[in-house]
Formats: C-alpha cells, sequence, structure tokens
C-alpha cells in the first residue's frame, strides 16, 4: 500500500544520510509528491492564490474522502501560467479549499505550506536534484 504524502515526508525527515533520504523518494515516486516538492521549492512556480493562513476546516484524518494523489492534477489551476489563468479568483479558491477540506489534514498543511513556499521538512535541493534530476530549477 501507498503511504500517504506527508508520510513520505515524515520518513524523509527521519532518515540520518542523504542517500536515505533519495532513496525513500525514489521507493515513493508519485506526482503528487513531486507537484509538492516542486511546487514548494521551484523558484519559477508562481501561485495565483494569496499566500498566508488559509482558513479551511480540515477532513477527520481517518475518513478524508479523497487524497492528494487524486487531487494534485487540479494544481496547474493554481499555478500563474497554467490552466486555471482565465478562472476567476474567487472560483480558484473555491477549488483549492474543496481539496484542502477533502484530503489527509497532514497533506492539506503540505498543499498550504506549498503555496506559501515554504520547502517540506527535510528536503533539500541538493536531495531533490539527485532522487529527481531536473525536477526544480536551478
Amino acid at each position: 500500500m501507498r503511504m500517504y504524502v506527508y508520510e513520505v515526508f515524515e520518513d524523509i525527515n527521519k532518515a540520518q544520510t542523504k542517500k536515505e533520504k533519495v532513496a525513500i523518494l525514489k521507493e515513493n515516486e508519485t506526482w503528487a509528491l513531486k507537484d509538492i516538492i516542486k511546487g514548494s521549492m521551484d523558484p519559477n512556480i508562481k501561485w495565483h492564490l494569496p499566500a498566508g493562513e488559509v482558513p479551511y476546516t480540515p477532513s477527520q484524518p481517518h475518513n478524508a474522502p479523497s487524497n492528494l494523489k487524486r487531487q494534485n492534477t487540479k494544481f496547474s489551476y493554481f499555478a500563474k501560467g497554467g490552466k486555471g489563468e482565465e478562472m476567476p479568483q474567487y472560483k480558484r479558491e473555491k477549488v483549492f479549499l474543496g481539496i484542502v477540506e477533502s484530503i489527509h489534514p497532514k497533506d492539506a498543511e503540505l498543499m498550504v505550506n506549498m503555496i506559501n513556499k515554504k520547502t517540506p521538512e527535510g528536503v533539500t535541493k541538493a536531495v531533490i536534484q539527485e532522487a529527481f534530476p531536473g525536477l526544480i530549477s536551478e
């Protein structure tokens, strides 16, 4: 069974060496994981969402109706230059809230941190470049 995205980052944070962190990333490679990393760390990604705290009601951890691996395809609606470029701001924010309120609360925190450009704990640019070359811009 695949782990939640937040669980992968928890394991990376516990890992002692760069080699272990790279191995964890490679073993658990998903588009959702890579999208969170790219959205958080790539300086070329800009968001059409306001930075700061997001007022939302987190779902119950044991009863989240969806997951980040299903919802990450909607990230392009939030990125400047993406599919949602012409989408009204209120609608874009409504879609974002719909996602963070329907996924595991710790994955929702990752999404909020992503739009605030906060890198997940335990992850460095060097680790990402070794695990996923070319994922983030220099």
